[in-house]
């Protein structure tokens, strides 16, 4: 009996140390490896990421400091230092900073496709499409 087994191609285009600064503040890549990806975000105050899924990745996010409102599907969630959520492929959700610290979040991306494209916005205050 011969197994068959599928092989998948995996696409990380993040480097560690990439960065890029964002209207609501701004994101480095912190580590890189065969499907995942680790980014520090930092959200100014008053900040907030668009309302977007993604195709090919789940996050899990971590909050290091300040507190962040964050919309998963249905659901809004206050989360403080020590805290964390998973996003699943798909899923509906946005970061906000609604205090006067920044907000930290140390978010690691799973997926078989790593990019920055992989985002596409529902809605966002920037004028981003």
């Amino acid at each position: 009996m011969t197994t068959l087994v599928k092989m998948t191609t995996l696409v990380n285009e993040y480097t560690m140390g990439q960065k890029d600064s964002r209207p609501w503040g701004d994101w480095e890549v912190l580590d890189t490896g065969e499907g995942y990806a680790v980014k520090r975000i930092r959200v100014s105050p008053g900040g907030r990421l668009s309302l977007q899924t993604h195709e090919h990745r789940a996050e899990h996010w971590f909050v290091v400091s300040g507190t962040a409102h964050v919309t998963i599907g249905e659901r809004l969630l206050d989360l403080a230092p020590g805290q964390s959520v998973n996003i699943d492929i798909g899923e509906v959700h946005r970061i906000e900073n609604p205090g006067h610290e920044v907000v930290v979040i140390i978010e690691l991306q799973r997926g078989a496709i790593l990019r920055e494209s992989d985002i596409v916005r529902i809605e966002d205050q920037y004028g981003r499409g």
